[in-house]
């Protein structure tokens, strides 16, 4: 038996075990899906799925709660599929192998997945328990929220209704939010005619790895290195000194994860190998001097490897590695008015060179719109001059803070009662579905909150156990004292 079955309390800790037994990456969630409509008329509510992917449940109040609020408790189903290198696992088909380690619970060597499956774990067991007093709920556990909140984008109106909206994905227990950064997705391309390569040349494959990485709504101001960015740096150099030329560059692979490796293959002449091994060693030296206390598993190394017979033409390589170099990446400021919490950032997430077609794909987040269309634009102007299409998708718009909310002043008090401290109230620079949602309902009043997770986005990815009995406690203290309509 895993042991984190017998972690307390166990009937959000069973469900969350059997969510890592059911793959569902980012767009691949027809077992998930099936899993929780099974789930949903096992335990008695009604449960269906709509047109684009979501799953709802109904539960009706308990008796004597008739005249309750309407909550709608929100979750979304996917999970970042992110594994270290030297890890054999298929996010399609492997079950996540979780395991509890002092304190906190994490997964081997991949994503944990309780970034959201906390929130679905901790619906499935409200859903489940008939002892708990409610008044009428609605759960709503969304489609694809990782790549780009398809399934909050998707929701009809009329689909579901209610009165107050609690999202179920924060990760710091203690915290309330009340607001987030919208985002857009810029992506750049170009194709291009490969040429041979000289037979005379060396080929090298350069591998960059061990970085953090993370989530690039929560850990992007925190220092962290891009893989992609440190790979421009270094291609600058030996193309400019080594005659370098570029086959591949392949980094990150997730648009809201900060990339953690890299790897490219280029080809020099036989005479300049030992200058670019050697400018190997120095790059992952300065790099570990530059991030010292950050990335203390940063690895930078290459190795001969087979010449290919093609590569990217001169020009074309000099335009995508000086675009990359110059393309803005991380913090632009913090919120003026509070001044701990990024206002605009972009994460150049994703670099995709090879065969003739180069991709780079980049999320941009501003808690502001104007901020937003300006961090894009100067993104878009830096790709166009590399001669790359650019094309802007996926945008929304942040969640407006209310200070007013009446449930956040409820939840405030509550958790004063019940823990004796009061919670911090925050705006969060990650995305959250809760403004898209409320566009569909209007007139929710929303809170977003959950238990502690360190490393979301990350194969160091953990929960802390602790944390989830007070969420959950939380959570059901709430549920009992919706006010009335």
């Amino acid at each position: 038996m895993n042991d984190i079955l017998s972690l307390a309390p166990q009937n959000v800790w069973k469900h969350f075990y059997s969510l890592t037994q059911v793959p569902r990456p980012s767009g691949h969630l027809e077992k998930v899906q099936a899993f929780l409509l099974e789930f949903g008329k096992s335990v008695g509510v009604e449960a269906f799925q709509d047109e684009v992917g979501n799953i709802i449940y109904r539960k009706p109040a308990t008796p004597g709660m008739e005249n309750r609020k309407t909550v709608i408790l929100q979750a979304h189903m996917d999970m970042v599929p992110q594994k270290n290198k030297d890890v054999e696992h298929d996010f399609e088909t492997d079950p996540i192998r979780p395991v509890a380690d002092g304190g906190w619970v994490r997964a081997q060597g991949t994503t944990l997945g309780a970034d959201d499956g906390m929130g679905v774990a901790a619906i499935m067991a409200v859903m489940e328990d008939k002892t708990l007093k409610h008044g009428p709920l609605v759960a709503l556990i969304t489609a694809d929220e990782e790549t780009g909140m398809y399934g909050a984008f998707g929701l009809k109106s009329g689909t579901i209704d209610g009165d107050i909206l609690l999202n179920l994905d924060s990760e710091e227990e203690g915290e309330l939010y009340i607001g987030c950064a919208g985002g857009e997705d810029l992506t750049a391309t170009l194709e291009y005619k490969e040429e041979e390569t000289d037979p005379a040349d060396v080929a090298l494959k350069v591998t960059l790895k061990g970085l953090r990485g993370g989530h690039s709504g929560i850990q992007i101001g925190w220092g962290h290195a891009n893989a992609n960015k440190l790979m421009a740096r270094f291609l600058n150099q030996v193309i400019a000194y080594d005659e370098a030329c570029l086959v591949s560059w392949e980094g990150g692979n997730m648009r809201n994860a900060i990339p953690r490796e890299c790897e490219a293959v280029i080809t020099v002449p036989e005479e300049e190998v030992d200058d670019v091994l050697a400018y190997v060693g120095e790059c992952e030296q300065v790099w570990r001097e530059e991030y010292e206390t950050i990335e203390e598993g940063l690895s930078f190394k290459a190795e001969r490897v087979e010449l290919p017979k093609y590569m990217v033409p001169e020009e074309i390589r000099d335009n995508l590695v000086d675009a990359i170099y110059a393309c803005p990446n991380g913090v632009e400021r913090y919120i003026p008015t509070i001044p701990d919490t990024v206002e605009t950032s972009s994460n150049l997430a994703i670099v995709d060179i090879k065969g003739g077609k180069a991709s780079v794909k980049i999320l941009t987040r501003s808690a502001r719109e104007s901020m937003k269309d300006y961090r894009n634009t100067a993104l878009e102007s830096c790709f166009s001059m590399a001669g790359m299409h650019v094309e802007r998708s996926g945008g929304y718009s942040g969640w407006e803070p209310n200070v007013n909310s009446p449930i956040l002043h409820a939840m405030k008090e509550a958790y004063q009662v019940q823990f004796g401290e009061a919670p911090e109230v925050k705006v969060i620079h990650a995305g959250l579905e809760c403004g898209i949602i409320g566009a569909v309902i209007p007139g929710l009043d929303m809170i977003s909150f959950g238990p502690t997770l360190v490393g979301p986005h990350t194969p160091d990815e953990k929960c802390e156990i602790a944390s989830v009995a007070k969420f959950y406690d939380f959570l059901t203290a709430t549920l009992a004292n919706t006010p009335e309509k």
